[in-house]
């Protein structure tokens, strides 16, 4: 069954599960205007939910640039109807299709909205999880959650702040990469649109899925930087009845293992983690191209000359993601019997650290959610969140993560949607906006 054309029936138990729903009470003060962003949320449900199913039943895996442009050409018309420039970035240098990027300008010197999303997803077109499929009030399918439905979600709160006029004067750009699941390099190439569009902006909203504790709905101000570490050890090869003999030493394989083992016990600290996901070593050990595989060989009786490992880099400042680079190269650095080491970094994602402008905007927040009844949102504990594409932009500007909707099993075929979120958010964000773009700007035009 399709849920758009079973709405009567299923509409309303999802939104007795959701709270909020058709007919709820707001709590006071609510504006007219309010009333009318919440009432036209839930008469467009079943639209909502028909542009989601669309958009999840065409494949746009990072790497499916034709996939990705299908996706844009699903959305883009969706935010011209709005009033909406729309302009696409092509990204084919990058290995990537490209980024959309929607504008609309309104009163002059007031704040300037920039929210964030993402037409790709995890799922390639060989993936066996391709469509979407709805099951009372859980919607799945690939990208259903992320980003699809955090599209879907911004869709709606534009729609309805279209409804109830408060569009009309808002300043906002959109900009929806098509890579930020496996995004193209160099970074610096592959994001310098977003970043510019960062430092116009006076509050970045990122509308990737919500984070719930214990069915509670979470606030997310800060997200871990991801950064990758690649550790190379040589060493003397020979037979191994030489091993741990001053000519020889210990091989490859026990250095590398010495030497995470003393990263591991060395370096962490709070809100920093690292990990350490591809291994090998022996006679012989080559690292992809991909830098995703090892080929390695050897024999038990043969010192083995190379160890390969790769890892990641999570902190929550710059200078955590430095501090931990020097002890690990410091580490690097020591003496390791018959072997000589070498590390590398490769800097990804920048962190988003829990800044008093980022809480400012989740005090913002809970007022919206005072006014439509629910429950203050506590902040959600950063060391729970994954990187994402509004750090590119957390330097630059105040911003909050999560306005997408509730959901389980993000990255595998298990991608479940809480459809009841779907609204709840598309209540809080129209709110959130409006409020946030009737302020002053806070930078002057043009500012860098």
């Amino acid at each position: 069954m399709r849920y758009h054309q079973f709405a009567g029936s299923i509409i309303g138990a999802a939104l007795l599960a959701g709270g909020l729903g058709s007919g709820a009470v707001l709590a006071a003060p609510a504006t007219p205007a309010e009333q009318r962003m919440v009432a036209t949320v839930d008469a467009e449900q079943a639209r909502t939910l028909a542009l989601l199913e669309r958009m999840v039943n065409q494949n746009s895996g990072s790497r499916n640039l034709e996939g990705v442009r299908k996706v844009r050409d699903i959305v883009a018309p969706e935010f011209t109807a709005l009033g909406f420039a729309a302009r696409w970035v092509p990204m084919e240098q990058t290995g990537r299709a490209g980024h959309l990027i929607l504008t609309h300008r309104g009163a002059k010197g007031m704040k300037r909205l920039l929210l964030i999303g993402h037409l790709d997803t995890v799922f390639e077109p060989d993936s066996p999880f391709q469509t979407f499929a709805l099951k009372g009030d859980k919607a799945t399918g690939p990208g259903v959650a992320d980003d699809k439905g955090g599209m879907a979600v911004m869709i709606a709160a534009l729609r309805a702040m279209q409804a109830a006029g408060t569009l009309r004067d808002a300043n906002i750009e959109v900009v929806l990469t098509g890579d930020e699941e496996d995004a193209g390099e160099p970074t610096e190439v592959a994001r310098a649109d977003l970043v510019a569009a960062g430092r116009r902006a006076d509050a970045a909203l990122d509308f990737e899925g919500l984070s719930q504790e214990d069915g509670k709905d979470m606030g997310s101000i800060a997200r871990r930087s991801s950064n990758s570490w690649t550790l190379t050890v040589t060493a003397k090869s020979g037979h191994s009845s030489a091993v741990f003999s001053p000519a020889m030493g210990d091989g490859a394989i026990y250095a590398a293992a010495r030497i995470i083992a003393a990263i591991r016990e060395e370096v962490p600290e709070p809100n920093l983690t690292l990990n350490v996901g591809l291994i090998a070593g022996g006679a012989e050990a080559t690292l992809a191209p991909d830098a995703a595989h090892v080929a390695a060989a050897g024999k038990t009786n043969i010192v083995p000359a190379k160890a390969i490992a790769r890892g990641d880099l999570r902190s929550l400042s710059p200078e955590q993601d430095r501090r931990a680079m020097e002890r690990m190269r410091a580490i690097v650095a020591r003496t390791w019997p018959g072997a000589q080491a070498a590390i590398t970094f490769e800097e990804g994602y920048p962190p988003m650290a829990p800044t008093p402008g980022n809480q400012a905007l989740l005090a913002r927040l809970n007022g919206v959610n005072e006014t439509l009844g629910l429950p203050a949102m506590a902040p959600l504990d950063p060391l729970k969140r994954g990187a994402g594409d509004i750090s590119f932009v957390a330097a630059d500007v105040d911003g909050l993560v999560g306005l997408g909707p509730a959901s389980t099993g993000d990255h595998s075929p298990a991608e479940t949607t809480d459809v009841p979120s779907i609204w709840r958010q598309a209540k809080r964000a129209a709110l959130l906006m409006t409020r946030l773009s009737r302020e002053k700007a806070v930078k002057p035009v043009g500012k860098k």
